[in-house]
């Protein structure tokens, strides 16, 4: 098939383009800088420029790829393990949620495109009540901390706008927490911060997180190029946990001393009630859904591998 994704140089899409080559599907990437082509080019696929949030350059590109199935993976998430900055770090990914998303669905409309898949998230926005682990059918937070809002507005955009397509298939993928070499929850900033224990245990630790290897996640991306049902599906490993678990995991695989534990309430006045709650409240996802309509399985069924597998370090629990 024929295939453009959008925002083909980012965590994902260095994992999901070659994948889909593989395949035998023509690809098209696209990135925003000379640095980002030349990526995508190295990936195995050609690469066209492209501005998601101008409209005009969306449909030239578009028009130039002619693609059957676009694949929104376009964010700017320079910052983002800053979650104290949260509204900042996300302000224009945001924008790629809701513009970029409009104008790809202009454009795809245009040129006969049968499929759109994009990328969400899973987790933080699932509303903070009754069991630990949400399926895609378990509401969102009508209530969610400031300083996430307009993500969470973004979100539901995305997702809303995907299902009311009318003449081509909407996908939309609630990805866990990224994790790769040098990449998501293991960004170098981060890792910093956990081997100095300035990443702390807040409160009880009890918020759930859904983690996911971004191999894995190109993998199930891959899987709906041409099959699947249109819908939202929980892009997650089978492990679920709370911070009070894979916190002092990471630190220990590091070498690093246990996290220190500060209450919710210093918590709150140093990094923000949304910070708290991330740590002491969100809910995670599960990959039932997905794995039974699309026989997927990962490669990392839980981060307690794939963790050390990315850091290069050998894991003998």
């Amino acid at each position: 098939m024929r295939i453009l994704v959008a925002g083909a140089s980012g965590a994902v899409g260095r994992y999901l383009v070659p994948q889909l080559v593989a395949a035998g599907h023509k690809v098209v990437g696209t990135g925003r800088s000379d640095q980002s082509l030349a990526a995508i080019q190295k990936l195995g696929a050609p690469a066209l420029a492209m501005d998601g949030l101008d409209s005009a350059s969306v449909s030239q590109a578009v028009q130039q790829a002619k693609p059957e199935v676009i694949i929104h993976q376009m964010t700017q998430l320079a910052g983002a393990s800053d979650l104290r900055q949260f509204e900042k770090a996300f302000a224009t990914s945001n924008r790629l949620r809701t513009e970029g998303l409009e104008h790809l669905i202009s454009a795809g409309t245009a040129c006969g495109v049968k499929r759109i898949v994009a990328q969400s998230f899973c987790g933080w926005p699932y509303a903070r009540v009754g069991g630990n682990i949400k399926s895609e059918i378990d509401p969102l937070d009508d209530n969610p901390p400031r300083e996430m809002r307009t993500t969470l507005e973004a979100i539901r955009f995305l997702e809303g706008r995907l299902q009311s397509l009318k003449n081509m298939d909407g996908v939309v993928l609630r990805y866990g927490g990224f994790y790769g070499p040098s990449s998501g929850l293991l960004e170098p900033n981060f890792i910093d911060q956990v081997r100095h224990r300035k990443a702390p245990l807040i409160g009880g630790g009890n918020g759930w997180w859904s983690f996911i290897h971004l191999a894995d996640a190109a993998s199930a991306t891959a899987a709906f190029v041409d099959r699947g049902s249109p819908g939202i599906y929980n892009v997650v490993d089978d492990d679920p946990a709370p911070v009070r678990v894979w916190l002092p995991f990471l630190a220990e695989i590091l070498g690093a001393k246990h996290p220190i534990k500060i209450p919710a309430w210093i918590a709150s006045l140093a990094a923000g009630d949304h910070v708290v709650k991330m740590m002491t409240e969100i809910r995670a996802g599960s990959n039932a859904k997905l794995k039974a309509e699309m026989a997927w399985k990962p490669q990392y069924p839980s981060w307690r591998q794939g963790v050390p597998d990315a850091l290069g370090i050998s894991n003998k629990k």
